[in-house]
Order: C-alpha cells, then sequence, then structure tokens
C-alpha cells in the first residue's frame, strides 16, 4: 500500500508539472489567461490534496479529503476539454493529459468508494 500511494503521488504530481507545461501554449490572451489560471489551480490542487489524504487523522477525513482530490480532477478535465474545444491548445497536446486526468479519476474513485466500503 504504501508504494501503491507513493506512485499515485508521484503520477498527481507528473500531471500538475504536465499540466503547467501546457499552459505555457496557452494563449496570452484575456481567455487564455482565463482557462491557464484555473487549470493550474485545480491540477496542482488535486496532488496537493492527496498528499493531505496520507496524512488524514481520520478515516471520515481521509474520505473526505479524497472526495477533494476527485472534484479537482473533474474540474481539471473541464477545463482541459474546454482548452481543446475552444482550440486554445493543439489536441495532442491537451488529450494526453486528459487521458491521465481520466486515469487518475478513475483511480481516485475507487479508493474512495473502497474507503466508504470500509468506514461501514
Amino acid at each position: 500500500m504504501q508504494s501503491e500511494s507513493r506512485d499515485l503521488s508521484e503520477r498527481l504530481l507528473d500531471f500538475a508539472a504536465s499540466s503547467i507545461g501546457l499552459m505555457g501554449k496557452l494563449s496570452r490572451n484575456d481567455v487564455g489567461k482565463h482557462v491557464a489560471n484555473q487549470l493550474m489551480r485545480a491540477a496542482t490542487s488535486s496532488g496537493a490534496n492527496y498528499e493531505e489524504a496520507c496524512a488524514a487523522e481520520s478515516r471520515a477525513d481521509f474520505i473526505h479529503t479524497m472526495q477533494i482530490v476527485l472534484k479537482e480532477l473533474r474540474e481539471t478535465s473541464y477545463w482541459l476539454k474546454l482548452a481543446d474545444r475552444a482550440e486554445l491548445v493543439p489536441g495532442a497536446d491537451s488529450r494526453a493529459l486528459q487521458n491521465e486526468a481520466d486515469e487518475l479519476t478513475k483511480i481516485v474513485a475507487r479508493s474512495v468508494i473502497t474507503a466508504k466500503g470500509r468506514a461501514k
């Protein structure tokens, strides 16, 4: 389990770093800046909140914080899709990140479901 949480932590860190890299490719107009700021906030927050969940004080705290991670990943997916649909970045650049966001969302969702099941 310890190794799995480290792996997920590293994936979230890499995901945040890649998202930051994508932001540099967004246009510098007001729309691009807005999307870049929202994307940065959501993408970096998911990893930071995961680190908080790893230090949870109770199962309820863990579940709550992991649900925040899940929300942030879903929000990141939204901003990636919007950047792609509005053609703010090349599609291939955002699609790889979108795939990783989808995978991370599934992993975190399974973790929340498992933790809720064990809480009963």
